[in-house]
């Protein structure tokens, strides 16, 4: 049995504390779901310059699927949704695939961001499928933020 300083009985007590934080945690009831916010096309222009084109309704409704996070397949389709809404609204097929190619390479739920999938989430959250008590907190506060800004979601006048 090894000694209790030496170093691998550190690194077994560490081990065994982290287990107990993470079972703990999964036992903490509903994640709290944080209120949806957007900044447009994350690290991307929100429209054309000197086109008068705009994209960013494409976006918001992009951050609102990844504030509200979900399966591997539901990420896939909103990514899918921003590649057709862009090249809808800009008929440039090039910027909609660039966009899309942006957002399948950065927008995965392990990394650190503000923009990742499931970012409305206190917790890291993988792709896990919502509970039905999430998705209606969900769709509550999406119902709420469109309320209150739902020029945001619709194409701007004048644009394409």
């Amino acid at each position: 049995m090894p000694h209790p300083a030496s170093p691998r009985a550190r690194r077994a007590a560490r081990l065994a504390a982290l287990a107990l934080a993470l079972a703990a945690s999964a036992c903490a009831g509903p994640r709290q779901l944080r209120p949806f916010r957007t900044d447009g096309c994350s690290l991307w222009p929100d429209a054309g310059l000197g086109t008068g084109r705009s994209w960013r309704h494409c976006c918001v409704e992009h951050d609102l699927a990844y504030w509200r996070g979900g399966t591997r397949a539901e990420r896939e389709a909103a990514d899918q949704a921003l590649r057709r809404c862009v090249e809808t609204a800009t008929g440039d097929a090039a910027l909609a695939e660039t966009m899309y190619l942006g957002v399948r390479a950065g927008g995965t739920p392990w990394l650190p961001t503000w923009f990742r999938w499931g970012y409305g989430w206190a917790h890291d959250r993988p792709y896990t499928p919502l509970t039905p008590e999430e998705r209606r907190t969900a769709d509550q506060e999406a119902g709420r933020w469109r309320d209150a800004h739902g020029d945001e979601v619709a194409p701007a006048a004048g644009g394409r």
